[in-house]
């Protein structure tokens, strides 16, 4: 059986993708609500951590490569995989994290280029890890946080070498971090459960904000309108917040008590975050796909449009191309994907979905 949650990435006519196989039978995920703890123990059974290279317009298998294979030596929540990380690519090689087994380059051939093992680490619930490698110029961007020891770290994308690490004081998120690029400067933001940060290419802090996040922080940063936008919302928590931060912060730029916006904060909603998805602005409107099977749209600072996920046209103000396919949705796992000139969200109901990522090039 093959199993993982990572979404695939383009490149030219290539696609690449992650996976987990496994021989056996283990318990999989199922709809719902239930086992806030995961499993202390790794499955007992054989796995084969495998990257594929795929042809874009045939789906023809280019090649396959075996990273790993035996029995796992660390747990998995029964609504992880141990493939949960979406790789990323510079047209050159492309780069993967297999949470915490290490990460794995390979040439546009399939050769390997080079690997890092990283060390397993406590993780919430024993939740697993999620958060995915991204990269800028000359370096790759790996954040780990966990029950133990959290950091985020640079490596030399050629070599696998490590250019800075910094300590974070965080406990388990999942979030990957964002390059966000403006007229006056590149950073590196980050979302997590105890802050919100921002570093420079050096892994030097420049900014951070105690949001009160959700638990469980999951959701992506992303930045459109000259604006940075971090969100958590685990469903049941009272507070899920959402913020949208202006460019060339420093120090501590949280909000005081009653504010909803700073000079660095350009707007606040308690009630607008996601809990599993990561949100798209599209023109000038911001998108949710919740986790309560609910739609959502905010525009700029006004209270958000709650769009109820049914198959009925009437319900809604805005027109799904796929209304039918939302009936009976429980959960929502993965981000509203934008090809151009409209967009659909992607679904799960009785069954997970992810969006595909295009790398630019």
């Amino acid at each position: 059986m093959y199993l993982g949650w990572s979404s695939p990435v383009v490149w030219g006519n290539r696609v690449f993708l992650t996976t987990v196989t496994a021989i056996g039978e283990f318990e999989l995920p199922k709809p719902g609500l239930y086992a806030p703890q995961g499993r202390p123990e790794p499955p007992p059974l054989e796995h084969d951590w495998l990257v594929y290279c795929l042809d874009l317009e045939t789906g023809d298998v280019l090649w396959r490569r075996s990273v790993n294979a035996g029995r796992p030596s660390f747990a998995r929540h029964m609504k992880n995989t141990y493939a949960s990380e979406t790789p990323t690519t510079d047209g050159e090689r492309v780069y993967v994290r297999f949470g915490e087994l290490g990460l794995y380059t390979f040439d546009m051939d399939g050769n390997e280029v080079w690997s890092l093992e990283i060390p397993d680490r406590q993780t919430r619930s024993d939740w697993g890890s999620a958060s995915s490698p991204v990269l800028h110029d000359d370096k790759l961007i790996i954040v780990y946080d966990n029950e133990e020891e959290s950091w985020i770290a640079a490596l030399d994308k050629r070599t696998g070498s490590e250019i800075w690490r910094t300590a974070r004081d965080e406990v388990s998120s999942w979030a990957t971090p964002y390059i966000w690029q403006h007229a006056q400067r590149t950073e590196i933001v980050t979302s997590a459960v105890n802050r919100i940060r921002s570093y420079d290419l050096d892994g030097t802090l420049l900014w951070e904000m105690d949001g009160r996040m959700s638990w469980a922080s999951i959701a992506t940063p992303f930045s459109s309108h000259g604006l940075v936008y971090v969100n958590s919302g685990y469903f049941r928590d009272e507070h899920r917040p959402a913020y949208a931060i202006r460019p060339g912060a420093s120090g501590d730029i949280t909000l005081a008590d009653g504010e909803v916006s700073n000079d660095y904060v350009a707007w606040y909603q308690p009630k607008a975050g996601n809990y599993n998805t990561s949100p798209l602005v599209c023109r000038d409107i911001c998108y949710s796909l919740l986790d309560r099977g609910f739609f959502e749209a905010v525009r700029g600072g006004a209270t958000p449009l709650m769009l109820p996920i049914v198959p009925c046209p009437d319900a809604v103000t805005v027109r799904l191309r796929q209304q039918a396919c939302f009936q009976g949705l429980d959960r929502a796992f993965s981000a509203p994907f934008e090809p151009d000139p409209s967009f659909e969200p992607k679904y799960r109901s009785g069954g997970l979905t992810n969006s595909v990522h295009e790398a630019h090039g």
